[in-house]
């Protein structure tokens, strides 16, 4: 059975920090790309940092360029997002999902590759 846990959301200031994190089981994230995905309300949802399974290629929104960080621990078998310099507009439900590595895809960004989902963790980011 796999399962992802998303965990690390919360209540933050603007400018403050969250590190969210994922647990997986039933996968080998090193097998998995991992990537991290928001839903705001009413918008559709968005990629917001991805890692290819052999760890040597990143992906991040332009929103969140230079402000998040996605990394891996393959010890843990989690995934994290180190959020920083958080902003309202960050304020979403935020999703980790994991897609097998061992095939090409066209993008990162298309959420119907992901086969595997976390239930989704909130982070609200006040001004």
């Amino acid at each position: 059975q796999v399962q992802l846990e998303e965990s690390g959301g919360g209540l933050v200031q603007a400018g403050g920090s969250l590190r969210l994190s994922c647990a997986a089981s039933g996968l080998t994230f090193s097998n998995y790309d991992m990537g991290w995905f928001r839903q705001a309300p009413g918008k559709e949802r968005e990629l917001v940092a991805a890692l290819k399974w052999s760890g040597e290629t990143t992906y991040y929104a332009d929103s969140v360029k230079g402000r998040f960080t996605i990394s891996r621990d393959s010890a843990k078998n989690t995934g994290y997002l180190q959020m920083n310099s958080l902003k309202p507009e960050d304020t979403a439900v935020y999703y980790c999902a994991a897609r097998w590595g061992g095939r090409h895809y066209s993008s990162y960004m298309n959420y119907r590759d992901y086969g595997y989902w976390g239930q989704g963790t909130q982070v609200t980011v006040s001004s």
